[in-house]
């Protein structure tokens, strides 16, 4: 059996749980009005549908030592490197997100280091060393005024 539709129901535990990731069912069900079995029902059949992929940490960057974030432009030469592109780049663990663009650059790439020394090091090791890499423009993070990762 299937997910049907979201409700607002739905959509209130939902903000729940972006908010607190480890809020009890107990927690929501007196924010919805719902008794605790119904809203861990809720809860199993969001996850069962996919709407809840997984839940996650929001670790402190800077407590961990990385206090660099780059944005990365890259370009690929030719249509054949694509594939080893795509498996070498996502094997890097500084390359916390990379999206296939339209426009100008072919990938978009959010780096996380923890200095400049990291970053060159990541920029001439490692992403230039990747056949098909062509050309990149890379744009340090000043500091970041909006930045979700539950929407």
């Amino acid at each position: 059996m299937g997910f049907s539709a979201m409700d607002i129901t739905d959509s209130k535990i939902l903000e729940c749980l972006k908010k607190n990731g480890r809020e009890t069912a107990s927690e929501i069900s007196k924010k919805v009005n719902l008794s605790i079995p119904a809203v861990s029902e809720r809860i199993r059949k969001l996850e069962d549908s996919g709407v809840i992929e997984r839940y996650l940490v929001k670790l402190s960057r800077s407590k961990l030592g990385y206090r660099l974030l780059a944005v990365i432009f890259v370009n690929i030469d030719e249509t054949d490197n694509v594939s080893s592109f795509r498996n070498a780049i996502v094997k890097f663990p500084e390359v916390i997100e990379c999206h296939h663009m339209a426009g100008e650059y072919d990938y978009m790439l959010k780096v996380l280091l923890a200095d400049t020394d990291e970053l060159e090091d990541f920029l001439s090791s490692k992403l230039k060393a990747i056949r098909g890499v062509q050309k990149s423009n890379t744009l340090i993070v000043l500091s970041t005024l909006k930045e979700e990762e539950n929407r």
